[in-house]
């Protein structure tokens, strides 16, 4: 028995799940691992490739999507960051779809263009996506994690979305709505444009519980970097299974609100500012006003940066480690198969029992 959704017919995969983008983590392999299993396999925006650190993320991404397209005739895509932040943002978006267009089995397989963390509009407005759009059946979706950036996506002509609660790992809205909520809203105001639910999912009643709510899939990031197919260093997959939900803390990241696991390098960094603060100091920045200088955030930028390494590398004390509540759902390290199948497996179950309350 498999389970039929609108985002499994329309990448025409197996199962309707992705592993979410991770950077700026490397996730080659376990993108492969997603897409041999039969779910949408998903490359993180980063500067690693197979070879180590690259010059930029074109040259990562590249490398990226010619190693899982030799590895698996599996569907599988790729993450843009689309913040301003990302000065090679436009050049990255055109750089991977003339990559892309000129090799006939990406073409074929790698059919998700995933945008998030700034404008819906940056890739449906290159030119050189418009190129790939129009000559292959790629998607693009953007993560919209608040109800109107859910309205933007759809104003930018997006294919669909991914709606992230509050839960998740790693960067979150200033509005700090959860999942359950956010779907329902997202629901009400579009229930017809293809969704992926992401934050807070790792288990078939989970899965169930998201197509109930109107969405296609679920994208997991905690419970597929604890599984034994992911690059992540292995004192980074043994942080999981034995934390509680409430070892997370939201911090103020460069990109806005961003939740960590909670260790030193957490503690160490700022409490949450409204949005409104963090635009009233972007804009002093701007014109050159503010107590917090360009020297001042680009050494931020380094720390952050530094501590991203450091997690990289293992070090949980020092590093920046980016996970979401649902590690206190996850209790084990298994291959992304069995996850896979095990979540399939059990949301049937759980979808069968619920049927059986409709007389």
């Amino acid at each position: 028995m498999t389970i039929k959704t609108n985002i499994t017919e329309m990448f025409g995969i197996k199962h309707p799940i992705v592993n979410a983008p991770m950077g700026p983590f490397r996730t080659t392999e376990l993108a492969i691992a997603v897409a041999e299993a039969g779910g949408l396999g998903t490359i993180s925006h980063t500067t690693v490739s197979m070879d180590g650190y690259e010059k930029n993320n074109l040259e990562a991404l590249k490398k990226n999507l010619d190693y899982v397209v030799e590895h698996t005739d599996g569907i599988f895509g790729f993450n843009i960051i689309t913040s301003r932040n990302i000065v090679d943002c436009d050049n990255l978006i055109s750089g991977a779809a003339k990559h892309i267009m000129a090799n006939p089995k990406l073409r074929e397989q790698c059919l998700y263009a995933l945008s998030s963390a700034g404008s819906s509009r940056r890739m449906p407005e290159n030119k050189e996506f418009q190129k790939l759009r129009k000559a292959t059946e790629i998607k693009h979706f953007h993560v919209s994690p608040a109800l109107w950036l859910a309205d933007k996506s759809v104003a930018s002509g997006c294919d669909g979305l991914v709606i992230t609660g509050f839960e998740g790992g790693g960067h979150q809205s200033y509005e700090k709505v959860g999942g359950m909520v956010l779907q329902q809203q997202v629901q009400q105001k579009y229930p017809d444009i293809p969704r992926i639910a992401c934050g807070g999912y790792a288990t078939g009643a989970g899965l169930a519980a998201a197509l109930s709510l109107g969405a296609g899939a679920i994208a997991m990031g905690s419970r597929f970097i604890a599984s034994k197919d992911s690059e992540f260093h292995e004192n980074y997959k043994n942080v999981v299974p034995p934390a509680k939900a409430q070892d997370t803390i939201i911090r103020t990241g460069a990109l806005g609100t961003i939740r960590y696991w909670r260790n030193k390098f957490a503690l160490s960094k700022g409490l949450v500012k409204t949005k409104e603060e963090k635009i009233a100091e972007e804009k002093a920045l701007t014109d050159h006003r503010s107590a917090i200088t360009e020297d001042e955030l680009a050494e931020e930028l380094r720390k952050d940066a530094k501590a991203a390494f450091a997690a990289y590398q293992g070090d949980m004390e020092n590093g920046g480690v980016l996970i979401g509540q649902s590690i206190g759902i996850v209790n084990k390290i298994e291959s992304v198969s069995d996850i896979i199948d095990t979540i399939v497996k059990d949301a049937e179950k759980s979808l069968k029992t619920a049927i059986k309350y409709v007389q």
